[in-house]
Parts: C-alpha cells; structure tokens; sequence
C-alpha cells in the first residue's frame, strides 16, 4: 500500500512538472511569437509613415495599425476551434515556406527602402510580405478556420499602403477633372461664369485650382478605409461591405462636388480668388465629418438588418443555451498536442529564428551603409541670409503639393525687388536633414523640371558656374535661362540659378560638378549599389525675372553683387567639426 500509494504521489508530481514544463514553453513561444510579430510590424510601419507624414490624403494611415490591432481583437473575442487534427504536412510546410521567402525578401527590401524610400511598390511588397508572414503562422496556430476568421483584420493594414501613382495618378486627375466639369456647368446654371480649363477653374477674378478647390477628391482613399473598417465592425456580408465601400466613396464625391461650389461661388462672389485660402481647410474638414457620419449611418442600417435576420434564426437557440453558444465555439490559445507537442516547440523554433533574422536584416543593412559611408568627404557648411530689408520684401507660402512631393524637413519662400531695377527676385530654400528620406527628392528638383510645368520654356542649355560669396569661397550653381510660353505682355525672362548643397560627399561623387538625377530606376540602383542614402542636404534656388532685352551677363553679374549678402558661411572650427 505504501508502494502504490508512493507511485501515484510520484506520478502526479511529474504530471505537474509537465505541466510547468509546458506552461514555461508556451509562455516562451507566445513571447517570441510578439517579439517577432512586434518587430515585423513596426518596421513595416515606420517605413510608411513617411508617406503618412507628408501626404495628407494618406494621413488618416497613423490610425491604421491601431484599428487592425482592435479589430484582431474583436476577432479574438469570438475565435473558432483550434483545427489542430486537420492539417494536413503539406499545408504546413508550404506555410512555413512561405514565412521563409517574404522574410528572405526582406534583406533586399530594406536595402533598397533606405536609399529609396519614396518608391512605393517597395511599400506594398514590403506590406504584403508582413500580411503574408502574419497570416502563415496565424494558420500554423489554428489551421484553416482561424487564417479565415483572422485574414479580414490583417488585410485592413492593406488600406494604409499609398497607391502606386500609375494607378492613383490617373484615378485622382480624372476625377478632379470630371467634377470641375460639372460643376461648371451647374454654377453656369446659378449665373457664374465658371469655365472649367483641366484641372483648373476660370473666374473673371483669376484662376482657382481644381487641386485646391477640390482637393477632396483625396478622400477617396479615407473613404474606402472608412467603408472597409465598419464593414468589419459591424460583421457585414460580402455584398454588404462592396455597397457599404461604394456608398462612401459616392458620398466623398458628392460631398467634393459641394465643396467646389462653395469655394468658386465664395470667390466669385469676393472677386478675389485667395478667398480659397481661407475656406480651404474648413471645407475638407466637413468633408470627412459627412463621410464619416454618411457611412456610418449606411453601416448601421445594414447591421440592423443582418441583426435582425441572425435573430429570427437562431433566437431559439439562444433561449435554450442562455447565451452560453458562444463561448462553446470559442476555441483555446491551443490546445491538445499544441500545448505539449513537437509542433508547439517548432512555432517557438520559428519565431526564435524569426526574430534572429529580423534583428540581423537591420543590422545588415546599416552595416551596408555605414561600410560605404567611411569614404564620405564633409563639405564646407553654409545657411542662407533672407533680406528682409529689401524693397517689396514678402514671404511666400509654400505649396502644399510642394511638401508632398519633396518631403523636405524645413522650407522658406520669398519674393523682393531690385532697389532701382526692374528685377523681380525670387529665392527658394528647402532644407533635408540627415536620414529624412530618399538622397533623390532634393536632386529631382531642378529648375528645368518645375519651371516648365509653371508655363516656362527653357532657353538654351544649362551651365556651371561658380559665384564667390565670401574671400576665398565660391559655390556652384547651375544656371538656367527660361521664356514665358504664353505671355501677350512685354517679354520676361526667367533667369534660374540653383544649388544642390550636401552636408557630406560619397566618395564615387566627389568628382561630380551636379549631383542631378532622372529619379529612375536606374538611379535608384546606383544610389543602392553605392550606398549613398541621405546625409544631409538643401537646395537654395534664386529666379530673376526681367526684361527680355537684358544680357545675360548683366543678370550674372548682378546675382554675383547679391549672392554675399545671401549666404552665410560657417566658420572653420564648425566645419573640421
């Protein structure tokens, strides 16, 4: 009696020390399993906060990661059994082949979003092989019932993803140009004369542009989240959230479409088209306050209704169970051989060596970096002296287009007139700081390429030129000549001298009198290859324009006399440091 009595103490201890062996492991993997997820995902977003940092129409992203974390939430409030018997081997190793390849994409992936983070089809490979990842082992977990349950707030994060401007450029333009048209002809019918010329529209007062009267047109993109996230929220059927997304983009329209004859009417009325300015923000407030509320209120009613029809049908059951149906269908963290099997400890072997290769893809590809930046040569420093004396001295906002496009850390306008000359100056300096961005945005902005957009015909070919601007210093600018393609007025030329400072030199450029660049693929590979990612960088860029019958080399040597007064060297301590 002793003996048995022996054994079954003996036995239940080591049925205990399974127990905390198991509870040791699970507790191992869930953390592994969040260190891994947690580093998957913040790289991932980090990378596209840049895009939500600096487009508005995509600002709405920040909250993105926060909706698809609640949702998976609530999706975990009601999770389906563990299908832990049902997976077939091949399933399961074709899961785990595919975590392996997206993450083995990952290494050239960063690479290339470092140096190139603007480029957005590196935004949705690197989003779909987070999805794909996150999804895998979602089904390695819980089999094919949970990939389903959980695929719809995993793929939400897909709404935060910008466009690939192929497709989004052609969509927004169309779209800004099919409003402007119709609301022309519906202010026509009220007595304005609107004409609607593209993407602009024609006042007697002046031009109002269809990107800033109608901007709204953006909210396509927060429309379609806002349609997807309710539709979610509510448990809609397929069918129901496609009319739900549709509803909200009409909605968006509808309410861009307003939007624009409030602003044209509001400018006709002032006779000033500036008046925009002033109501422009206001506007687009109310614009997303009418998509919220309108889409809202469609979600509502289509969950009313599919409530309505779940609770006929299974009101009966309800009754019976007292409530008690749901929790039966809930399904443990894991369960059976999940908990004390070799498959519990290969997820842990998975996402330790996940994890591992996470760390090392960031390590690699700063050590890429920093191996080729030992080369780099510092340049000698300067800031820019605005001369606010001057006659007519102004500054000028900068375009919000303009921030979009060039994602600049800080930026200064202005405009001023020559004492006693028919000069009228005008100087732009952006400002990019080390890390922020790709090294390509300030070297694609260039005179030739903005000017011409503006209505201005470039002139002959372009030159380098040094201009001194201190004893013993001199920069180099690039210089530009440009005609008006549509002036009935006296002739004026547009005299552009531009300079592209960067605060350190890699050593393949160092020989370079530019450092331009076609923003292609081929220079994204160069700057890759090289790795040349952003260390620092500003241009300053100063337009003269004057009559057509000034020589050029009296425009030179008078940018020459006020180029000093412009620029303000560092001294030689600062730049040895």
């Amino acid at each position: 009696m002793h003996t048995q009595h022996a054994t079954q103490v003996t036995g239940i201890e080591r049925s205990a020390s399974r127990q905390d062996t198991s509870h040791r492991d699970a507790a191992t993997t869930v953390l592994f399993l969040a260190l891994a997820l947690g580093a998957l995902w913040f790289v991932c977003c980090r990378h596209l906060s840049e895009e939500w940092r600096f487009n508005e129409q995509y600002s709405y992203g920040w909250f993105v990661p926060f909706f698809v974390a609640y949702l998976f939430w609530l999706r975990w409030e009601d999770r389906p059994k563990v299908e832990a018997g049902s997976r077939e081997h091949g399933a399961r190793s074709f899961a785990v082949v595919l975590i392996v390849g997206a993450a083995i994409i990952l290494l050239p992936l960063r690479v290339f979003e470092v140096a190139s983070s603007d480029y957005r089809p590196l935004g949705w490979l690197h989003a779909f092989a987070v999805v794909t990842i996150t999804l895998s082992i979602v089904y390695l977990i819980g089999g094919g019932s949970w990939l389903r349950h959980f695929a719809i707030p995993v793929l939400f994060f897909l709404t935060a993803v910008p466009w690939v401007t192929a497709i989004e450029a052609p969509v927004i333009e169309g779209l800004m140009r099919s409003v402007a048209a119709i609301a022309a002809e519906v202010l026509a019918m009220f007595g304005i004369p609107a004409q609607a010329e593209g993407n602009l529209m024609r006042l007697p007062s002046g031009l109002v542009g269809v990107n800033e009267a109608c901007s709204g047109v953006r909210s396509l993109q927060t429309s379609i989240m806002i349609g997807l996230l309710f539709g979610e929220l509510k448990r809609l059927s397929l069918w129901q959230r496609i009319f739900l997304v549709v509803a909200g983009v009409g909605i968006a329209l509808l309410a861009n479409f307003l939007r624009v004859l409030f602003l044209v009417s509001m400018a006709s009325r002032a006779h000033d088209v500036s008046v925009v300015n002033k109501w422009h923000d206001l506007a687009g407030y109310g614009i997303l306050v009418l998509v919220f509320i309108g889409t809202m209120a469609i979600a509502w009613r289509l969950g009313r209704q599919r409530e309505t029809t779940r609770l006929q049908g299974y009101e009966t059951t309800r009754s019976q169970d007292n409530g008690t149906t749901r929790q039966q269908d809930r399904g443990p963290v894991v369960s059976g051989q999940w908990s004390h099997g070799p498959a519990w400890k290969r997820l842990l072997a998975l996402c330790s060596l996940l994890f591992a290769w996470l760390l090392a893809v960031e390590i690699g590809v700063e050590a890429w970096y920093r191996m080729h930046e030992r080369t780099t040569i510092p340049t000698a420093a300067w800031s820019v002296r605005w001369p606010e004396d001057a006659p007519g001295y102004r500054e000028i906002k900068t375009d919000e287009r303009v921030r979009e496009l060039l994602r600049f850390d800080s930026a200064h306008e202005a405009l001023w007139r020559s004492p006693n000359l028919a000069e009228t100056n005008y100087m732009f300096f952006f400002r990019w700081n080390p890390g922020s961005g790709t090294i390509l945005r300030a070297r694609a902005h260039r005179p030739d390429i903005c000017l011409p957009s503006a209505g201005w015909k470039q002139l002959g070919t372009d030159r380098v030129e040094s201009f001194r601007i201190s004893p013993g210093r001199s920069l180099a600018f690039r210089r530009f000549t440009f005609g008006h393609i549509e002036s009935n007025e006296t002739p004026v030329r547009a005299h552009a001298y531009y300079c592209l400072h960067e605060d350190r030199v890699h050593a393949a450029e160092k020989d370079r009198q530019d450092l331009y660049s076609n923003w292609d693929l081929a220079d994204r590979w160069r700057v890759v290859k090289e790795g040349i990612r952003n260390l620092g960088q500003q241009v300053l860029e100063v337009i003269i324009l004057a009559p057509a019958g000034v020589d050029e080399k009296v425009i030179d040597q008078r940018f020459g006399e006020m180029l000093p007064a412009l620029i303000a060297p560092e001294n030689a301590e600062t730049l040895k440091r």
